[in-house]
């Protein structure tokens, strides 16, 4: 559970702001999103892979 205290004289746009920060550090979201859609590791692999090729063809044509 995420308890943000609001100091006196502080705004709520300032304490909400303290609070997503902290949302977002717990990573709550990322891993709902990611539990949504179950993919399998073979998926993930290859998806990685293709990532990998496609930096790697960036890269290249930087240098060359």
């Amino acid at each position: 559970m995420i308890i943000v205290n609001v100091k006196e004289g502080e705004s709520l746009d300032r304490a909400l702001k303290r609070f997503k920060k902290k949302f977002e550090k717990t990573g709550v979201l990322r891993e709902l999103r990611a539990r949504q859609a179950y993919e399998k590791k073979s998926v993930t692999r290859r998806t990685q892979l293709k990532k990998a090729i496609y930096k790697q063809s960036l890269l290249r044509e930087n240098l060359g």
